[in-house]
């Protein structure tokens, strides 16, 4: 579903799910789940962002 696999691994899953009833069914309510999420994006503000990076910047400084 997030396509975090190779393809050669995401062929074995699809061979598994064909061949497996129980592991067919509880993909298919994964993926009834997935769908169900709402789809949104998050975007920091300028000023957030250089705030973060700021304390990244500190972070590393007195790392040393």
């Amino acid at each position: 579903m997030y396509h975090e696999t190779s393809a050669a691994e995401s062929q074995m899953v699809r061979e598994a799910i064909e061949d497996d009833l129980l592991l067919r069914e509880e993909f298919s309510r994964l993926q009834w789940a997935y769908r169900q999420l709402p789809r949104v994006r998050f975007n920091a503000s300028p000023k957030a962002l250089q705030a973060v990076l700021q304390y990244s910047r500190l972070a590393l400084e007195n790392q040393f």
